[in-house]
């Protein structure tokens, strides 16, 4: 691709472009948000292999940074931002599926991230919030969730707007894997749509290859993307979502996937 061939449109007016460049390996700060109920009990040993593997080939020591956080009704840290890839080897070997606790007492390594305790449940939502806003908000370069989850919602006080939302503020991409038990399937009409808003990727792998592919596949696009910037035509500091659209007129077969869209500066 070449700029030339590009159009970018801001709430629908075209912009400017001033620099377009395809960008090779970017450091990347990730985290790996990996759901941990009832639904994931008997795929959770599958998540947890293919993803150390992918932990083990992506992460560059001092380069790189990423954290693992799980969820059920609530999302607790198993390990913090660090460049250091055999602490998050180890925090993905320590997840396990846990049986609700009875009312009132809470479990987990850690303090959990986001409010009283509704263990049992799934609070997909309020997870993505949460790591968006506590985790990557003050992280500078380019931020990336790689959510291992079925997709199915079960206790959110939030809504997936919320969390699409809090994803573009963070300015976070997300990548999902959309995978579960058979028994309850994979919604992956709403794995898509939080994916495509954020400029990222959702795939459903059926089987342990599928499951190893879509983690090669991640990685190729987390290392290879490119890189697009201009200055907007609307300089009003209002806090207001701008929308944005990229196309491509003369090459109508190429699908590009970029952020739907960002937060205005706001005074």
């Amino acid at each position: 691709l070449q700029s030339a061939q590009l159009e970018v449109y801001e709430d629908g007016v075209r912009q400017e472009i001033f620099t377009f460049k395809r960008e090779f390996d970017l450091p990347l700060t990730m985290a790996l948000l990996v759901d941990v109920s009832a639904s994931e009990r008997n795929t959770l040993p599958l998540l947890k292999d293919a993803g150390g593997q992918f932990v083990d080939s992506v992460l560059r020591r001092g380069q790189d940074t990423a954290a693992v956080v799980k969820f059920e009704g609530e999302a607790t840290v198993m390990q913090g931002l660090t460049s250091n890839p055999a602490r998050v080897r180890r925090a993905i070997d320590e997840l396990a599926f846990t049986a609700p606790p009875p009312v009132g007492v809470f479990g987990g390594p850690t303090p959990p991230i986001n409010g009283r305790s509704r263990q049992g449940g799934t609070s997909l939502w309020d997870s993505i919030v949460a790591t968006s806003s506590d985790l990557l908000a003050r992280e500078p370069g380019r931020k990336t969730i790689v959510l291992l989850t079925d997709g199915q919602d079960t206790t959110s006080r939030m809504k997936i707007a919320d969390a699409i939302n809090e994803a573009l503020r963070a300015e976070v991409i997300i990548y999902s894997i959309g995978i579960g038990d058979p028994g309850f399937g994979v919604d992956e009409k709403a794995l898509r749509r939080i994916s495509d808003a954020t400029g990222g990727r959702a795939v459903f792998p059926k089987r342990a290859s599928e499951l190893s592919r879509a983690f090669l596949q991640l990685e190729e696009d987390l290392r290879q993307q490119y890189l697009l910037a201009y200055e907007p035509s609307n300089e009003a500091a209002n806090g207001a979502f701008r929308r944005i659209e990229v196309k491509v007129p003369t090459q109508k077969e190429i699908r590009l996937r970029h952020r739907r869209g960002y937060y205005a500066p706001s005074n």
